[in-house]
């Protein structure tokens, strides 16, 4: 899935969080809603303007944020 055609970050919209096509719904919104147990069916029937594709793209958005190195000092 290639993300970077479908997560937008815009300064001004959600406190520049990264969202999906320029609407309102962020990355996190969709993370949590899967994290809470819903569907990806539940999901586009809730938010019809949402594709399965933007769906996908908001997981690998996250799993390519997930394999960043980060570095602790110790």
């Amino acid at each position: 899935m290639e993300y970077k055609q479908i997560i937008t970050l815009e300064p001004g919209k959600r406190g520049g969080k990264p969202c999906i096509r320029g609407m309102r719904i962020t990355v996190q919104d969709i993370l949590g809603w899967l994290a809470s147990g819903m569907t990806v069916q539940e999901i586009l029937v809730e938010y019809d303007e949402l594709t399965e594709n933007d769906i996908y793209a908001a997981l690998s958005y996250a799993a390519e944020k997930e394999k960043q190195v980060y570095l602790f000092a110790v």
